[in-house]
């Protein structure tokens, strides 16, 4: 099982991140100081800034911070990830920021690969950088698109596959890699509609003016459907 989440990226991937387990991010999560910023990632401020607060899935949530970000906007938000040390990292971290957002959220721990979320049971439905080969990744998208209520919003975004020779990433990440159109093609028949599939340009503020794009993919579901 191979999985990677994380939360406002700022740096090019390295090519010890494309395999792994529980194991690994278990090992990951165990050193010292946070693996990522804790900001929220940068399109998710922008695309679910102007919904509607309701019930939020934060689907490899890492160390809590689009979680934060949604609760502190009274979302009610249930974290995901594969790693208990993520999880433990990210409830001390969100507490301590702000103890009333974090009552507001649920965290579970669970291997994506295994289980299924509820249907139709969430407004908003964030997958950021959670990268799995495409068969899995393919399932994956399309129970989140299942999990998507009526009138709700379903937002995915990831590394985009174009990057994956400018800047060069290593071979293994072709696996790993999707565009909009894939996970676009992977929700087709779901009943939702989708309003933005592009590829977003980023820029790493570390690497002296590099940009790096984003698959950005976000669909909605009627809301009398």
């Amino acid at each position: 099982m191979t999985q990677q989440n994380h939360s406002a990226p700022e740096q090019t991937p390295g090519p010890s991140i494309p395999t792994h387990d529980r194991a690994f991010w278990e090992e990951r999560y165990a050193g010292p100081g946070f693996a990522w910023s804790g900001n929220p990632n940068p399109v998710l401020v922008a695309e679910a800034g102007p919904l509607t607060p309701g019930r939020a899935l934060d689907i490899g949530s890492g160390e809590g911070g689009d979680a934060l970000w949604l609760a502190a906007r009274d979302w009610r938000v249930t974290g995901v990830d594969i790693s208990r040390n993520a999880l433990d990292r990210a409830r001390a971290r969100v507490t301590e920021a702000n103890a009333e957002a974090a009552e507001r959220i649920e965290w579970r721990r669970t291997d994506l690969t295994a289980w299924t979320p509820t249907p139709r049971g969430y407004d908003l439905v964030t997958a950021q950088f959670m990268h799995l080969p495409a068969p899995l990744r393919a399932v994956l998208f399309r129970a989140l698109a299942e999990a998507v209520a009526p009138g709700g919003t379903l937002l995915i975004v990831g590394h985009d596959a174009g990057d994956i020779t400018d800047p060069p990433r290593p071979a293994e990440f072709a696996t790993l890699m999707f565009s909009a159109e894939d996970v676009a093609a992977d929700i087709a028949g779901s009943g939702l509609l989708v309003e933005t599939a592009e590829r977003r340009a980023r820029a790493l503020p570390s690497a002296g003016g590099q940009f790096l794009h984003d698959a950005v993919l976000r669909a909605g579901r009627p809301a009398d459907a």
